[in-house]
């Protein structure tokens, strides 16, 4: 793993800050925006040319819907300024004195002439998706060669009206805008704990577009209703056959592909954890399906016939990562013949050949094959190797090379770094976001699948989407695509936050992990939220932690206060109308967890220098009774609050989990919140008859018999 930490915890505050001081006229052609500047789009526009911030009417005409899928443009622009206080409508010609949003087509008159006055042109390159948008004051031209280029522009002018003052007001702006990449993607893991409802997925896809993916990747181990395998999916954890139907139906209009994965080779606990399947397993009740095993590939041409039922995509994914018992059951001899990579190569073509359908391009994780280059090149060409890495900044033609010298198309896959923590690690996501996709535009990638892993089940959707938008737009925008300038975009852009507070908050919790990972092992992850401080891996942890857990809380702290500022009534005694106000509640409760990790190491150490005091007090005959109180009393004390804060946690998690997913899987989190606080429970009760035993005997057990380490060598 590389790391390339800030070197102090103010340093991305104190660039934001200093590019907010710059206003000055942006003028762009090569895809970057300066923060601080302009509309603040994101993605940021290719060529855009922004002028004044403008008073506009409050009644909003959309013209120009003459089929099916602009009608559709017209309707999701004209809702979404209905939900931003606007009277927006879709009409046939503009009233009197409303703000006119027209949709064009680029060979009809209105949008040629509207090109020819710009001086813009669409060219080959911008046909497929790209758009132009000519905003003036007194109206605004979309032009595009296609649909989905209207639809983008469609999006892309939202960005440029400012709603959260009490009068409307318009960017006017020349833009020219294409994507640098393709395919530009989105998994989400649905097998590791969360399932979302329907309605949470319809959600994901009208933001996902919203910021110009096209793409949305389901990703499954056990979790999709295969009805000749019922066994698998478990109930309550299935999304059914009907609702994917329902979802691709409905992605479609919003110009996005739902690719499915399924895994069919390793990542496959849940089915061969049952007995029916044993004999496919590699090694017993384990992970990997075993090549050579007649049943696996009927088990596989099974499911994928189901999923060519279900998903109309030209894309499938295979999945085939991580297959570490590969070599250690079934197949140990043929390896120890062949060769692991050969074994391995040889059983995807044979998945690939078995599940092949006309039109079809089958997609597999790369980190097993790009190890063995000369086998790579005997694979199907007309597959796509998926490069992942979700750690590094950097060296990633190791990952992306084996393939495109093979001649087969790569994307690349970084990933929102939420697995296994309280919060993302946003510090770590964005670099790597950044780095992999523009060395993936270099080396030729023609797409990125941005990655949503839910590891331990803790996952909590509404967090990651700073790291969402962030890959939305490092794929759209050519290069290199500015971490400063997305920062201050983030929260006007996605919660109408005009105060540049919420883009704040964000920092600062990326700040508080990269504090933690500076002073290693850790970041804050969920790990350290339950360890038990008393334990020995938990007096390590606090040993490593001591120097930095004052700093981390106040990161998190000050994060809380200006999420809470950004939701307080202006001077007039108006209220900002901030959006999306579940996934803030999931930043909140994010902040909350990474304060708490700190504060649970802090007091630990407290307690015990108060027991030790305690301790030594009664050894020179004087009164406990002040350390004992501050240790665990009937009000307020050091185990008091730790229970709280697990009881608080165990609350602002349920409401998170509820705002996105089924109930399925939650008690396996919400049952540790009730562990975590039982086990400060007893230690209230432990404390408290140390003091009985006390005003009985004048003794206090020794910290030995309380369970207690020696107090640390180094006051925190």
């Amino acid at each position: 793993m590389h790391r390339s930490l800030p070197a102090r915890p103010g340093l991305l505050l104190a660039i934001a800050i200093a590019h907010a001081l710059a206003h000055t006229a942006t003028i762009s052609d090569v895809g970057a925006q300066s923060a601080g500047a302009g509309p603040q789009v994101i993605p940021a526009p290719r060529e855009m040319r922004a002028g004044a911030l403008l008073p506009m009417p409050r009644a909003v005409a959309v013209l120009g819907a003459n089929n099916a899928e602009d009608r559709f443009t017209a309707n999701d622009l004209a809702t979404t300024l209905l939900e931003r206080g606007l009277r927006a409508a879709v009409l046939n010609a503009a009233p009197a004195g409303a703000y006119a949003v027209t949709l064009a087509r680029a060979e009809s008159p209105v949008g040629a002439q509207a090109l020819r006055a710009a001086g813009l042109a669409l060219d080959s390159l911008q046909r497929a998706e790209g758009y132009a948008l000519i905003a003036t004051a007194d109206g605004t031209t979309i032009v595009g060669a296609s649909a989905q280029g209207l639809f983008y522009g469609a999006q892309t002018f939202k960005q440029l009206v400012r709603t959260e003052n009490a009068a409307p007001q318009v960017f006017t702006a020349t833009i020219r805008d294409w994507p640098a990449m393709r395919w530009r993607g989105m998994q989400d893991d649905l097998s590791r704990g969360p399932i979302p409802t329907l309605e949470y997925q319809k959600k994901q896809i009208r933001t996902f577009a919203a910021y110009k993916l096209n793409l949305y990747s389901p990703y499954y181990e056990h979790t999709f209703e295969y009805r000749s395998h019922p066994l698998m999916a478990p109930p309550g954890g299935t999304i059914t056959q009907d609702e994917m139907r329902e979802l691709v139906a409905y992605a479609k209009r919003y110009h996005i592909e739902v690719v499915p994965e399924q895994e069919a080779f390793g990542h496959l606990h849940h089915m061969l954890k049952y007995d029916i399947y044993g004999q496919l397993a590699e090694t017993p009740h384990g992970h990997v399906l075993a090549p050579g095993q007649p049943g696996s590939i009927e088990v596989i041409k099974q499911w994928f016939a189901e999923i060519d039922s279900v998903f109309p995509s030209k894309f499938v994914h295979i999945g085939a990562d991580e297959t570490f018992e590969l070599g250690l059951g079934q197949t140990r001899e043929r390896v120890q013949r062949d060769s692991l990579s050969k074994v391995y190569i040889e059983f995807l073509r044979e998945i690939e050949a078995a599940i092949r359908r006309p039109g079809k391009q089958y997609l597999f994780w790369g980190d097993i094959a790009e190890k063995s280059p000369q086998l790579v090149r005997s694979l199907p060409k007309n597959m796509i190797a998926v490069a992942w890495n979700y750690w590094s900044f950097g060296n990633f033609e190791r990952s992306i090379k084996p393939f495109t010298d093979a001649g087969i198309e790569t994307w690349v896959a970084p990933g929102v770094n939420n697995w296994n923590r309280v919060y993302p690690n946003n510090d770590v996501a964005l670099r790597n976001i950044q780095a992999f996709v523009r060395d993936g535009q270099r080396l030729g990638a023609t797409g990125m699948l941005n990655t949503n892993w839910d590891d331990d089940g803790e996952g909590i959707f509404n967090q990651v989407w700073y790291g969402v938008l962030y890959g939305a737009a490092a794929s759209w925008q050519p290069g290199e695509t500015s971490i400063p300038a997305f920062a201050e975009a983030f929260g006007l852009q996605f919660h109408g936050d005009g105060s540049g507070k919420i883009s704040t908050a964000q920092q600062k919790l990326s700040q508080a992990h990269a504090l933690m990972m500076k002073n290693g092992p850790s970041d804050a992850t969920n790990p350290l939220y339950w360890m038990d401080p008393f334990g020995s891996e938990g007096q390590a942890m606090a040993a490593r932690l001591r120097g930095v857990t004052r700093d981390v809380r106040i990161l998190a702290e000050s994060a809380l206060v200006l999420i809470a500022q950004a939701r307080q009534p202006r001077r007039d005694g108006t209220r900002p109308s901030l959006r999306e106000l579940d996934a803030l509640e999931a930043v909140e409760m994010g902040a909350r967890r990474i304060d708490f990790l700190g504060m649970k190491f802090q007091f630990a150490d407290e307690i015990v220098q108060h027991y030790a005091a305690a301790l030594d007090s009664v050894a020179k005959g004087a009164n406990p009774t002040h350390d004992l109180t501050e240790i665990a009393s009937q009000i307020n004390s050091r185990t008091q609050d730790l229970r709280d804060g697990y009881v608080l946690g165990r609350e602002l998690y349920e409401r998170s989990w509820k705002a996105e997913n089924r109930p399925y899987w939650m008690y396996n989190v919400i049952n540790r919140y009730d562990l975590a606080a039982q086990t400060w429970i007893r230690r209230i009760d432990q404390f408290n008859q140390a003091r009985w035993q006390y005003n009985r005997t004048r003794r206090l057990p020794s910290l030995e018999e309380m369970g207690l380490p020696r107090p640390p060598a180094v006051t925190p």
